[in-house]
């Protein structure tokens, strides 16, 4: 029986069987979701894009396209193997194995300043809510006030207690938010908020 590889899906699997709450999916983003997620990047100029719970770089990859060589992009991704992986298929990539909570002590270490744009891919429902309202605001108090936030969330379970308890979690940081639609082919199917104005 074959092992599977860092790059491969079953390792994602394998990450997720040892740590669901870490992970969160046993499956990557897909494209469609990835891209809807970079779509604030701006086209013009050199922005400072964040990336929480990089994975294996299927957010980080359309990212990457989107900025086009511009700006800078910081990934933070707590999982060794993970971070691992995206330093290894990206040598130029800036990754930092960490707590996304970190946010702010980690953009002052590298003497960067606000950023324009946060993107996460984060399993906020398995989060405890002091835990999930403690990043948020670490991602507000990081974030440019002309910034944008988005974030993937699984259709699936949408109503449930911890769903409904990041989505009050996120509207009250932000003054703005706003939902795509949902997108059935991601495996599981999954949406994308978008937020605006840290309060």
């Amino acid at each position: 029986m074959q092992t599977a590889t860092p790059s491969s899906p079953g390792a994602f699997v394998q990450r997720f069987l040892r740590n669901p709450a870490r992970v969160g999916t046993p499956a990557a983003t897909s494209a469609p979701v990835a891209r809807q997620m970079a779509a604030p990047i701006p086209e013009t100029g050199d922005p400072l894009v964040v990336e929480l719970g990089a994975g294996t770089g299927a957010v980080t990859e359309q990212i990457r396209q989107r900025l086009g060589g511009r700006g800078h992009h910081l990934a933070i991704e707590i999982d060794p193997v993970f971070a691992g992986l995206l330093r290894t298929r990206w040598p130029d990539l800036d990754v930092a194995e960490a707590d996304a909570a970190r946010l702010p002590e980690l953009l002052a270490d590298r003497g960067l300043g606000k950023a324009d744009v946060v993107v996460s891919a984060l399993p906020w429902t398995l989060f405890p809510d002091a835990q999930t309202r403690a990043i948020l605001s670490s991602v507000a108090a990081s974030m440019a006030p002309h910034g944008a936030f988005t974030t993937i969330t699984l259709s699936i379970g949408s109503r449930m207690p911890g769903a409904r308890r990041f989505r009050e979690a996120l509207t009250g940081t932000f003054e703005e938010v706003g939902q795509s639609r949902t997108f059935w082919r991601n495996p599981p199917p999954a949406f994308v908020y978008e937020a605006h104005r840290p309060r």
